[in-house]
């Protein structure tokens, strides 16, 4: 099927090829030999025309110059790059051309003779000049081949501006004669004659190279021959023609042929360039005639790629039907289905994991339903994993509740306990249990916000913020160690206190227990423009700057709660919470050698001191009787083994208190040691009944 279509292109290849390649070869090879052997031998007749004039000089004077040296060396390098540009050329250089090459490095290697007869004084003036206008002659002899391009058009405008460089290499021919005749004064007879031969040859040469250009070529010359320098160095001519003898006025000589020799070497520049271009573009077209022949046998190309592969296309249909329904499973539903199973949203399973609908062979049809199974696969373990995910909750939770009511009736049960012993050492020990059986209620609500449901307890009106602190501190194991400073007033809602303080206590605990055990938690707040910030510090080794960064990374943003983590429930409980209200929570280094932990709860959920006044009471209901009874132990002036240390009657109604006020000295907390058994019955008899009146406001704000 595709041998006869290639014969055929082939064959036309053939034939295309054979008309426009000759041309397009012509016209680079023509480009080539431009920026080559036509730069070169330019600069080299340049060259020569120099060391003409102060070869004149010198066979007049027949003293050798300094200048004249310099201008041999520049000759000498010349020469050098003119036979290096045609080793560059290489294959350029053709037949023709390579004669015309060949003749000029004969006359070129005759230079050291010419030079050799000068400075000797064996060759006249006439003969010493006439040698160095035989070796340009080869140059011009160069130049005429070099002009091989198959453009007519291009051909013409070359030749006829070659004209107006050799009629430019007869001015410098007069020119070096007037030189060495300016040098005594006289010229021969034959001088003259050759002089006269000069003028003719230039005045010919210009009427040929004008009649020749175009408009745009031409005008340049025109306007050059119409200027003071070219008139005047006309009038000088025909003045030697006649009398016969060189110009008086030498400088007037100079000046005219320096002015118009410069102007005649720009414009030959000038439009050798503008040439140059041309040839461009002539090559571009022949260019675009490959172009369009390529295209004819790209077409003959691609009808028979239509007939050979019109089973193929349909093929890479089929196939661009079933990647585009993979894309879309891999990309946009199963992404999709995983988002709504993480945000909690049922999904079905059967409506979900659909069948791909593609046409086409049978092998594409297979492996459509391949992709098919995957995708039922993939649905069922993504929706499988949800519901692991939400059992494990539904675990936790429940769990918690009734880890929750267990530990609610084992506190009530303590709080009987306490208001039926009075016996110092027995009210000790239920005390410590009763901070215990705390702590536990604390990790069973970790369990309930890990499990994405939000604890019961919550109030009614807003929370003192130095309270939060206090019952934060109160339900961790070192509460001793735990020093809060003072705080501005300010309140937090009701609806997260609760929150707040568990948040608060992870983070304490987790100060203590990654500091020694002899230092102190330091714990303060402030009032800020954008809420109100807590800060928790300790005087532990620290983390290193990966370790915060991770660990404030998880901190701002939560991932999804892995089962394999348990290590760090602490701060996925912490996470978790900020992240329900708006909290921002920030680890960094303390500049003791610690970590710091900020706490920036949002103004949205910070109250006023006023509006806490005008809620009524200082505040002391907001909290549950437990809590308050730890919160006071904590910032109390001392402690007795762990307790805190009361003053006797001072919660007492005023109607039982039957004693006279203590005096200011039995306020400071005398020793323990040298209390009374009477004592001492008060004093718990008191907190018992501070604590069931702490226990009845409570139960009178309510959850």
């Amino acid at each position: 099927m595709l041998l006869l279509p290639l014969l055929s292109l082939s064959a036309l290849w053939g034939f295309v090829l054979n008309l426009t390649m000759g041309d397009a070869q012509s016209l680079l090879r023509a480009n080539t030999l431009y920026d080559t052997i036509g730069a070169a031998s330019t600069d080299l007749g340049i060259q020569l025309q120099a060391e003409r004039v102060r070869s004149a000089e010198t066979l007049t004077t027949r003293k050798q110059t300094e200048v004249l040296g310099g201008q041999r060396a520049r000759t000498d390098k010349s020469v050098a790059d003119f036979k290096q540009a045609v080793t560059d050329a290489g294959g350029a250089v053709g037949e023709d051309l390579s004669r015309s090459v060949d003749n000029l490095t004969i006359a070129l290697d005759r230079l050291a003779l010419i030079r050799s007869d000068i400075d000797n004084g064996i060759s006249s003036r006439l003969v010493g000049l006439t040698e160095y206008n035989r070796v340009l002659d080869a140059i011009f002899q160069l130049y005429d081949h070099l002009i091989s391009v198959s453009d007519l058009e291009i051909f013409q405008q070359a030749s006829s501006l070659q004209a107006m460089g050799m009629a430019r290499e007869y001015i410098a021919r007069e020119h070096a004669l007037i030189i060495g005749a300016l040098a005594d004064g006289r010229l021969t007879p034959s001088e003259t004659a050759a002089f006269t031969e000069y003028a003719a040859s230039r005045k010919f040469l210009h009427s040929r190279g004008l009649a020749g250009l175009e408009v745009t070529l031409r005008r340049p010359y025109e306007q050059v021959f119409a200027t003071e320098p070219f008139l005047t160095f006309a009038t000088m001519e025909s003045r030697v023609i006649k009398t016969g003898a060189p110009p008086p006025d030498a400088d007037a000589w100079h000046r005219a042929v320096g002015k118009l020799t410069g102007r005649l070497d720009d414009l030959g520049k000038t439009s050798s360039d503008t040439l140059a271009g041309r040839t461009s573009q002539a090559a571009t077209g022949t260019v675009v005639e490959i172009g369009i022949a390529g295209g004819i046998g790209l077409i003959a190309v691609l009808a028979s790629i239509i007939i050979s592969v019109r089973f193929g296309r349909r093929l890479a249909g089929e196939l661009a039907g079933l990647r585009a329904a993979a894309v879309e499973l891999s990309r946009r539903r199963l992404p999709d289905i995983v988002a709504r199973l993480r945000r909690g949203e049922d999904v079905d399973v059967q409506k979900e994991a659909k069948a791909i609908k593609v046409s086409g062979s049978a092998e594409i049809t297979d492996v459509a339903r391949a992709f098919g199974y995957v995708q039922r696969t993939a649905v069922t373990a993504a929706v499988g994993q949800a519901a692991l995910r939400r059992g494990i909750g539904q675990v936790f939770l429940n769990l918690a509740r009734r880890k929750q009511g267990l530990l609610h009736r084992q506190l009530a049960l303590l709080d009987g306990m306490q208001r039926r012993t009075h016996d110092p050492d027995r009210l000790e020990e239920l005390f410590r249990l009763d901070h215990l059986t705390t702590r536990m209620r604390r990790h069973a609500e970790s369990l309930i916000v890990l499990s994405g449901a939000a604890p019961g307890r919550a109030w009614r009106k807003p929370v003192p913020v130095i309270d939060i602190v206090r019952a934060a501190v109160a339900e961790i194991e070192d509460y001793t160690r735990v020093s809060v400073g003072t705080m501005p007033a300010g309140a937090i809602d009701g609806t997260a206190a609760a929150d707040v303080t568990h948040l608060l206590s992870e983070l304490v605990e987790n100060a203590t227990i990654y500091s020694p055990p002899d230092t102190v938690v330091q714990v303060r707040g402030d009032l800020v423009s954008n809420g109100y910030a807590i800060e928790v510090e300790d005087k532990g080794l620290g983390l290193p700057a990966t370790e915060y960064a991770r660990v404030n990374a998880l901190l701002a943003a939560p991932p999804e709660f892995d089962l394999a983590d348990s290590d760090q429930l602490g701060l996925f409980v912490v996470a978790t919470l900020a992240q329900r209200h708006g909290i921002k929570v920030l680890l960094r280094r303390s500049p003791f050698g610690g970590t710091t932990v900020i706490v920036l709860v949002p103004r949205s959920l910070v109250s006023e001191q006023s509006a806490l006044e005008a809620a009524g009471g200082d505040g002391k209901a907001a909290l549950p009787s437990r809590t308050r009874k730890k919160a006071l132990a904590v910032v109390s002036s001392g402690t007795h083994a762990g307790l805190p240390r009361r003053v006797r009657q001072t919660n007492l109604a005023p109607q039982l208190n039957k004693e006279s006020p203590p005096e200011p000295e039995r306020e400071q907390a005398p020793d323990p040691a040298e209390r009374s058994p009477d004592e001492v019955r008060d004093l718990f008899s008191a907190f018992q009944r501070g604590t069931q009146r702490a226990r009845e406001e409570a139960s009178e704000e309510g959850p």
